[in-house]
């Protein structure tokens, strides 16, 4: 993954987009943002912080290529606008970890909340609640599921949170229509927690599964 990942580029087309125009070129020239371009870079902004945590979570995982990972980043989902952030290809061929990365506020414990994921504790403030971004991700990992058509491989899906620590390490979320899991991890716990699933390595396998991938998920950008 190079640094100018999908939402990275969405930043910076934000930012140029504001400034289109000879009106709003010449108010940049003395330092002028205007109210349109203000409300641009604030959201642009947001954009680069996910990013950020994006690139990170990349710069980690790549050392699971040399344990015979294969690791794809920034993929189109098919039928959809959404993007996968991450997709890896276990060493033995039979599990797809379908990975979403976010940056969240760092002074807030990431942790369940009458079963759903809230990052920050005050009460049951829907602000906090997050647990939409659980279900993002067992949403996609259907989608890829059914995008590869494959029996025997299972696919995962596990968000990684940059920033706010986790309570616990690590929370095991429920989402809806989703039978197993969603683990839910900090940057420490990563790499680690992939590292140690295979029991066996199957190349033959793994590089059938990664030719489905590479058909059926093309990059996003």
């Amino acid at each position: 993954m190079n640094a100018r990942n999908s939402a990275a580029a969405q930043a910076a087309d934000m930012r140029v987009q504001a400034r289109r125009g000879v009106w709003q070129r010449l108010l940049a020239a003395v330092g002028v943002r205007t109210g349109r371009v203000r409300r641009a870079d604030a959201v642009a902004a947001r954009w680069e912080h996910g990013a950020a945590g994006e690139a990170e979570t990349a710069r980690l995982v790549a050392v699971l290529g040399s344990q015979g990972w294969v690791i794809r980043h920034d993929l189109r989902m098919p039928g959809s606008r959404a993007n996968l952030d991450h997709l890896l290809i276990s060493p033995c061929g039979t599990a797809v970890v379908v990975l979403d990365s976010k940056n969240w506020h760092r002074s807030r414990t990431t942790m369940l909340v009458g079963g759903r994921v809230h990052c920050g504790t005050e009460g049951r403030d829907p602000r906090y609640d997050r647990q939409n971004e659980v279900d993002a991700v067992a949403s996609y990992a259907r989608r890829v599921s059914r995008a590869l058509g494959m029996p025997g491989v299972v696919v995962w899906p596990l968000l990684v949170i940059h920033g706010s620590p986790i309570a616990g390490g690590r929370l095991e979320a429920a989402a809806p229509d989703w039978a197993g899991v969603v683990h839910v991890v900090g940057p420490a716990r990563l790499v680690p927690t992939l590292a140690a699933a295979p029991k066996v390595h199957d190349p033959v396998r793994a590089a059938a599964v990664a030719a489905r991938v590479d058909r059926v998920l093309l990059p996003y950008a």
